[in-house]
């Protein structure tokens, strides 16, 4: 039986790794698309052959993924962009999918800030938005990546805004520090989980 991806989206500061927390206490395996990217930069020998022949040897200088010489590139402008994410992407989909494949559960969840923008929404089956105040984003994200606010309100910018995101998701989960988490992705996996017997039964 193939499992029901769960795909787990917002913007910076949103929250979507405490979401994700709690889905992995409901028996959830959850795929980090940030965590594994990294991770395939330098073990992926199709990503690194093509970061080298893009930016030359320095970019793997010592076997260390040269981080500010990537980013400066990256950040160059959409083609530079385009061309980082096409070495980039095509590794990360198929990792992801031999871990689908892999994980033996009813659900997978795989989070990633950029699911929409990267064309992984024919990775998943249902689209979860984790949404909180913008405000709220920025002050989560200065204070866990020590940044100053013109520096997150970058990246904001760089992302799709949340009005765009909303289009494509099947459910929202508000983090806004006042609405209750734990309910809101109980009742996440219980609507999904109507016709299936056997998920966390500790829970249902």
């Amino acid at each position: 039986m193939k499992p029901i991806r769960i795909g787990i989206t917002g913007g910076i500061g949103s929250g979507k790794s405490i979401v994700c927390h709690l889905l992995e206490v409901m028996g959830v395996p959850v795929y980090v698309a940030d965590t594994e990217t990294k991770r395939l930069m330098l073990a992926d020998a199709s990503i690194r052959t093509g970061l080298t022949e893009l930016l030359g040897p320095e970019v793997y200088a010592d076997g260390v993924l040269n981080k500010p010489l990537l980013a400066a590139y990256l950040f160059a402008g959409p083609e530079q962009a385009r061309r980082v994410n096409g070495i980039v992407h095509p590794a990360v989909r198929a990792d992801l999918r031999r871990w689908v494949e892999a994980a033996h559960a009813p659900f997978v969840a795989f989070e990633s800030a950029i699911l929409v923008e990267a064309g992984f929404l024919d990775e998943v089956d249902v689209v979860v938005m984790v949404d909180a105040p913008l405000e709220l984003r920025i002050a989560r994200a200065m204070l866990r990546d020590n940044a100053p606010r013109e520096a997150v309100e970058s990246r904001v910018r760089s992302q799709l805004d949340d009005e765009d995101k909303r289009k494509y998701a099947h459910f929202t989960v508000v983090n806004d520090d006042k609405t209750p988490l734990i309910p809101q992705v109980f009742g996440l996996i219980s609507s999904l989980s109507e016709n299936i017997d056997y998920l966390c039964p500790a829970f249902l």
